[in-house]
């Protein structure tokens, strides 16, 4: 494995604000809302913890609507800085410790804000090329001050309404000072094809400095939301060059779409590539791609496990597992290899084996769980 590290500093880290409105980007009233019969937990409500993150106590209670909804707070982050190592951007944000849901298959449990946590790190990698976020990358994190090692916590592949797919997870510092993130990727794991073939498979190492101080504290503010628990979500961040994990319009999609699937508040966008123009898909095949992305937004929805039929007149043309998939014209999604191009008519069922494997932030946790099966009629 090849890994090679630079180091950022982090005079000039920025404060992202509070600014921001609900997001309606591809919002789709019709969509099909979750079910989530799981007990919402709710975080320590010791004073420090209520101060710092209104997740303490969510406006958005476990009575309100299953699927996404607006969460019930709005925040603002610090960026220290970005790092370029290899084929890899990478950028460090800081906030307030979060409650947040981690996903083992179908269950999910909470991860309450502990005693000792200090903030909630999150990291995103992306081509600094293309500006394309970069799922399935494995990532790490270890912080560091004078060179001892601090903490190493596990950070989760994550998806929220202000980052949407991002890496994240608290964590505890000691005391104010300056410190380093050590973030490790091990290599983009899903398949690389087109321009992005052969690319992203080594891993590398980054460092950023960022600093713990009252005065950044005092940056990170958060204010409550009107509309919370509400359909809908907040719009994405504006992150300065760190671009947002968004999937395509349908329209602007190559090939040719053939329809919407909604399973659990999911949007399941098909679309397929005759023979002629699927060739760094397939070999004398055509191709069926599957774009997954959230209802407000159309934030990619990475880590599902999927496969399809496609039946025509009653019988099955196609079976199999679709391959996750990043490429530079499609971005992220599932692909499969098919023998015959489908047909007016033809009825393609999709069936999620595995939901996204993402922690969520809150308004996402009942979303994206117990995810049925789609039928796109093409």
């Amino acid at each position: 494995m090849n890994r090679r590290s630079l180091l950022h500093s982090a005079t000039g880290a920025a404060a992202l604000g509070l600014a921001g409105c609900l997001g309606d980007g591809g919002a789709d009233p019709t969509a099909t809302a979750g079910t989530d019969s799981s007990p919402d937990a709710t975080s320590p409500t010791d004073e420090r913890t209520q101060t710092a993150d209104p997740t303490a106590s969510p406006t958005a209670t476990p009575e309100g609507p299953s699927g996404v909804y607006v969460q019930s707070f709005r925040e603002t982050m610090v960026m220290p800085g970005t790092a370029t190592a290899g084929d890899y951007r990478f950028a460090l944000l800081v906030a307030v410790p979060h409650r947040f849901w981690t996903v083992t298959l179908s269950d999910r449990s909470v991860t309450p804000i502990r005693d000792g946590d200090d903030v909630h790190l999150m990291a995103a990698v992306w081509d600094p090329e293309t500006g394309t976020v970069l799922p399935d990358s494995n990532l790490s994190v270890e912080i560091a001050r004078d060179g001892e090692l601090v903490s190493q916590e596990v950070i989760y592949p994550m998806l929220s309404q202000r980052m949407g797919f991002h890496y994240g997870a608290n964590f505890g510092l000691d005391g104010d000072g300056t410190y380093t993130a050590r973030l490790s990727v091990g290599g983009v794991s899903a398949r690389t094809t087109g321009d992005f073939a052969g690319r992203f498979a080594d891993g590398e190492t980054a460092e950023i400095e960022f600093e713990w101080s009252k005065q950044v504290r005092e940056q990170l503010k958060t204010e409550q939301i009107d509309e919370a628990g509400e359909r809908g979500a907040l719009a994405p961040m504006e992150m300065g060059e760190l671009p947002q994990p968004r999937a395509a319009e349908p329209a602007a999609l190559p090939g040719t779409v053939l329809g919407t699937g909604r399973s659990d508040d999911a949007k399941l966008v098909a679309t397929h590539l005759s023979a002629d123009a699927a060739g760094r898909f397939t070999e004398g095949n055509s191709y069926l791609a599957i774009s997954a992305r959230t209802p407000y937004n159309r934030l990619v929805l990475p880590a599902i496990g999927l496969s399809a039929t496609v039946a025509r007149g009653g019988e099955t043309v196609f079976e199999g597992a679709f391959q996750r998939t990043l490429d530079p014209e499609l971005g992220y999604h599932y692909g499969a290899a098919v023998p015959e191009s489908p047909q007016s008519g033809d009825e393609i069922a999709l069936t999620v084996d595995t939901p996204p494997q993402l922690a969520r932030h809150e308004g996402y946790e009942r979303a994206f769980l117990q995810m049925d099966p789609a039928t796109i009629t093409a």
